[in-house]
């Protein structure tokens, strides 16, 4: 899986270099935690669905 992929980012409000800083498998499938450098916002997705606002 990459480390980094590029995300909009709902609090710079532009496309940024998310890198991932968790992941673990988990029942529900793998559950991986993505953070932005530049501001700190977070998220997480699990079996690639991710908890980004729409």
């Amino acid at each position: 899986m990459a480390l980094e992929k590029d995300v909009d980012c709902p609090s710079c409000g532009e496309a940024q270099s998310f890198y991932r800083t968790a992941a673990m498998t988990l029942h529900l499938g793998e559950k991986t935690k993505w953070r932005c450098p530049e501001c700190g916002y977070g998220y997480v997705a699990i079996n690639g669905i991710d908890t980004l606002p729409a």
